[in-house]
């Protein structure tokens, strides 16, 4: 069991342990996702407001918070333990989410400050009497009301937190996150609701976590008061909780009007004097501290390599969006290629144009419509690719965090495509330019220097047509001479291949971007691991 002294080594393993936790990312929406989220967001809770202060200060007064289901009197049995109304039923129901917190005048420094539930505004309101209740101040959100109340004991506060099954979600959350914060549990439920699910969620969470915990069975009817207190120790025992202090409090007429009365100070006696012992004998102090921070830190070796495995299973179902990607993109890419080797743009309009050239089609429309032919290639490609893509991604939930499965290539990839066919045909012919610049011609010579849109439009030709337009290599090596005519073809090879890889590549790296822009990566993983090995030494 940990001993809350002044341990430095084992505040900085926690400390460096809550910055790998604070670092992990579930963008992915996996089956275990909801979970993972919940155990990230609880091991913060734990870690920043209660695990880390708690160590820091280990005299600061114990913190008992008060959680139960809607209606089952908490802020009647806060008010009740206190001696006088510092908690409003009305302000604790879903319409807010103001917890309210009270202890001893001489203890309030430990909590005005941000020692604990750092990210809670502090706010101090008038105290309620007859004539201002409390509740009619509008509530703050994300706020920590403090009260003070001479009749606590010294070492204790009481934190009365919001519905644990309140409609409104940020209360649910917020009374989750109270409770994480807490030294002592006290979780109330009452006799027509002992059973429910949320209740006992809480007390199983307790009971993993070995957190010091106490129940309080509310508003039990006087005459079925002895069989409703045995139903509930039975279903204690059985759950492994026969040993928790339980409390009953039965139906009275303050408790009947929704928590604003106080209950006979007969009725609290016992639970009060539980509390104030814990708080006031040092031995009791030191063990209800010592149990609950033992008990979180002890459940760390299992919950942190379930999120660790959790972060894996994120890296995971990237890898696989993302190889999905690109497989469907190289396997295009490998066909644009062979497509291209067997003259594939050589169809359509560009067929018929190669067929009239030069006589009945000028240089100008040949390069027209052979660059048509080559996007319109990439296009089917690019669709080709996307339906690939959308196949693979429709079986992986985790696709849904990348927004909607596209049925191909729309019209803006056509028109981006069209960009990149424009500035590959501008190229080309400023290669064709530059060996026609080149060319030097004796002045006996009767061969007139050819132009350049010919000698582009005839190595476009002889590179997107295959076999079928074997004619155009050798009208260009009748016009530049076999060995320019093959160095230009090489060049020109080249820069279609690079054009179609550009292309292809682009729309790829679109396809992925979302999926990169979550940065799942797996060195939390590894990370998460490291930090509890270096904790798992300073126990």
């Amino acid at each position: 069991m940990v001993t809350l002294d002044e341990r430095p080594q084992l505040i900085d393993a926690l400390s460096a342990l809550r910055d790998r936790v604070a670092a992990v990312r579930l963008p992915l929406p996996l089956p275990d996702t909801p979970r993972a989220r919940q155990t990230r967001t609880e091991l913060l809770a734990q870690l920043d407001d209660y695990l880390v202060p708690r160590l820091k200060d280990p005299d600061a007064p114990l913190l008992a918070v008060v959680g139960g289901s809607t209606g089952a009197g908490k802020s009647t049995l806060v008010n009740s333990l206190v001696g006088r109304r510092v908690s409003e039923s009305g302000v604790l129901r879903p319409t807010t989410r103001t917890p309210v917190l009270v202890c001893h005048p001489e203890d309030h420094h430990w909590f005005a400050g941000m020692r604990v539930l750092p990210q809670l505004t502090r706010v101090w309101l008038p105290q309620a009497d007859e004539d201002h209740p409390a509740d009619e101040t509008p509530p703050e959100e994300n706020a920590l009301r403090v009260e003070t109340a001479s009749s606590m004991p010294r070492g204790l506060a009481l934190l009365d937190a919001p519905d644990i099954d309140s409609l409104v979600v940020e209360n649910r959350l917020l009374a989750a996150e109270l409770i994480c914060a807490a030294d002592i549990w006290v979780m109330v439920t009452t006799a027509s609701r002992y059973a429910d699910a949320v209740p006992w969620h809480l007390l199983r969470t307790a009971k993993e976590y070995d957190a010091t915990l106490v129940t309080v069975l509310d508003r039990v009817p006087h005459q079925v008061i002895g069989e409703v207190s045995r139903q509930y120790e039975a279903l204690l025992d059985k759950a492994g909780l026969g040993d928790v202090p339980r409390f009953t409090i039965p139906e009275l007429p303050e408790s009947a009007d929704g928590g604003s009365g106080l209950l006979p100070d007969s009725a609290v006696a016992a639970l009060r004097g539980w509390l104030a012992h814990r708080a006031e004998d040092p031995a009791a102090r030191q063990q209800a501290a010592d149990r609950t921070a033992s008990g979180v830190i002890d459940s760390l070796d299992a919950r942190l390599p379930e999120l660790a495995g959790a972060v894996a299973a994120q890296y995971a179902a990237a890898g696989r969006l993302g190889g999905a990607v690109e497989a469907a993109y190289t396997a295009q890419g490998t066909r644009v290629r062979k497509e291209l080797g067997r003259g594939a743009v050589l169809a359509g309009d560009a067929r018929t144009r190669w067929r009239g050239y030069p006589r009945d089609s000028t240089a100008d429309e040949l390069l027209d419509a052979l660059a048509e032919s080559l996007a319109a290639l990439l296009h089917c490609a690019v669709s080709a690719a996307e339906e690939r893509v959308r196949d693979a991604w429709r079986r992986e939930p985790a696709a849904e965090a990348l927004g909607p499965l596209r049925t191909g290539a729309d019209r803006d990839t056509g028109e981006r495509i069209g960009v990149e066919v424009r500035r590959w045909r501008r190229v080309l012919e400023e290669l064709a330019e530059e060996e026609v610049r080149g060319l030097e011609r004796p002045s006996s010579s009767r061969t007139a220097v050819p132009e350049a849109d010919t000698v582009a439009a005839l190595l476009a030709a002889s590179l997107l047509g295959g076999r079928r337009t074997r004619a155009a290599g050798e009208r260009l090596a009748e016009l530049l001479g076999a060995q320019a005519a093959l160095r230009l073809r090489d060049k020109g090879g080249e820069l279609v291949l690079s054009y179609v890889d550009r292309v292809l590549h682009a729309e790829r790296d679109r396809r992925l971007a979302p999926l990169d822009a979550l940065d799942v990566t797996p060195e939390p993983q590894a990370e998460l691991i490291a930090a509890l090995s270096v904790l798992q030494k300073e126990k």
